[in-house]
């Protein structure tokens, strides 16, 4: 199925040339408005929004409360304050399909920007990039819903169908997207505006995720029975555990290959391999101390997994994994490790032959030249939330960016030229769905 053509709004493109600079600083002044943090430049949005005609709700939750099919994390902080999402409505003159259009403002503290060479909240435009805190993930994209409407109201464009705008705070398992989904906000379809991190801007569409697991193994070892400080001359009267760890390891390691060649999905083809499982870390002992046995090791690691799995049977692989090298190792049959799961996240994947994705491919190739591709190698992505707890079939893109300060980048920017053209591919599949 393709998407609808477009219907009077062949002067969207000219207007949104035309009011180019005018949105240029909308983002330049939303940027220094979040210098004051994400409260201030939530109630600035939600004003932009109001200015605009829209209907607001501000909705505010705290941390950590949602489920999501079978994702899990680790209880955060019970303490911490609710947070403010910033929810905008255009109702539609009809019956014509709705889309929800939804990005976040940035929910981290201001890190170390002593390193920066672009002040963080001026918007400098340097050789087209615009530099700024958090411009990428995700200003621009929250800001790209203010000026598409702006464009959209400004063309005199009549949509049968509902928009719904949301500033969903995120972060720190902020999850704001759910609360404003469980609050009964619904639509046809979604477009989540978010950079993919691919580096190809608005050549790529995010309509596929990978799902991912992340844990902690702990192992335990025994001291010598000793009251000397220095350990090595009765290690024999040890259980080191790090040697027993070892053994984790390599069942981990084994089933890594063991699924890399029975697990499948032709996306990941590029890369040659559709599932990981990794230790990232390892800790064990204390370095200044190196005359003491260890009473524990601890491995933490991640396991990313493609859509057609199922979380659920990934967890259990890797327990059973685990549980065999334990039964084969007299001491670990006594003293099993202990695996924690400290994050579940699903993944999810949408068809290029559905509705949605016509519609936002035709707007990109129109207003860029060039046909996209999706871009399969994200995981976690927040599309996965509208399609796992409200059944929205969901998308991402965003502008050409880099420096993301939250994957350790500094001069965080995005192209003031694929910003413009994000402002026009939203309107357009705005325009197209919904008119």
């Amino acid at each position: 199925m393709t998407a609808r053509p477009y219907s009077n709004d062949s002067n969207l493109h000219t207007l949104i040339q035309t009011k180019r600079e005018h949105y240029v600083d909308v983002l330049r002044e939303l940027l220094s408005k979040s210098a004051e943090g994400e409260e201030a430049l939530q109630h600035e949005i939600s004003g932009q929004f109001m200015r605009l005609g829209c209907q607001v709700e501000n909705i505010s939750s705290r941390a950590n409360r949602f489920r999501l099919a079978s994702d899990f994390a680790a209880p955060g902080d019970a303490q911490e304050a609710e947070r403010v999402s910033v929810v905008a409505v255009q109702p539609g003159t009809g019956d014509g399909r709705s889309l929800f259009v939804f990005a976040h403002p940035e929910g981290e503290p201001v890190a170390d920007t002593d390193t920066w060479q672009h002040d963080p909240f001026a918007g400098t435009i340097e050789n087209g990039r615009m530099y700024g805190w958090a411009i990428a993930d995700d200003l621009s994209g929250v800001v790209a819903m203010i000026c598409a409407h702006d464009a959209i109201r400004s063309a005199g464009l009549s949509l049968s169908g509902n928009v719904t705008y949301a500033s969903t705070v995120s972060k720190r398992r902020a999850q704001g997207i759910y609360a404003v989904l469980e609050k009964g906000y619904h639509a046809d379809a979604a477009l989540y505006l978010h950079p993919a991190e691919s580096g190809e801007g608005l050549g790529d569409i995010k309509s596929r995720a990978s799902g991912i697991l992340r844990f902690r193994i702990t192992v335990r070892g025994q001291l010598p029975e000793t009251g000397e400080p220095t350990h090595t001359p009765f290690s024999h009267l040890s259980i080191n555990p790090i040697d027993k760890a070892w053994l984790v390891y390599r069942a981990i390691t084994e089933l890594d290959e063991q699924r890399a060649q029975r697990i499948h999905h032709p996306a990941y083809d590029e890369i040659g391999r559709s599932t990981n499982l990794h230790i990232t870390h390892i800790e064990a002992g204390d370095a200044n101390r190196p005359g003491r046995v260890s009473p524990t090791a601890i491995m933490t690691g991640a396991l990313a997994f493609p859509p057609n799995e199922d979380l659920v049977d990934v967890q259990r692989e890797l327990e059973t994994a685990v549980r065999q090298a334990s039964d084969s190792d007299p001491w670990l049959r006594d003293q099993p490790p202990q695996l924690e799961w400290l994050q579940g996240i699903s993944g999810v994947e949408i068809s290029e032959e559905s509705p949605i994705y016509q519609a936002v491919a035709a707007a990109i190739e129109e207003v860029t030249g060039i046909a996209p591709k999706v871009q399969s190698l994200h995981a976690a992505s927040e599309i996965r939330t509208p399609i796992l707890f409200s059944g929205i079939p969901t998308l991402g893109f965003g502008p050409l960016s880099g420096g993301n300060t939250q994957s350790g980048g500094t001069d965080e920017w995005v192209s003031v030229d694929d910003f413009i053209n994000m402002v026009e591919v939203v309107a357009k599949v705005i325009a197209a769905w919904c008119g």
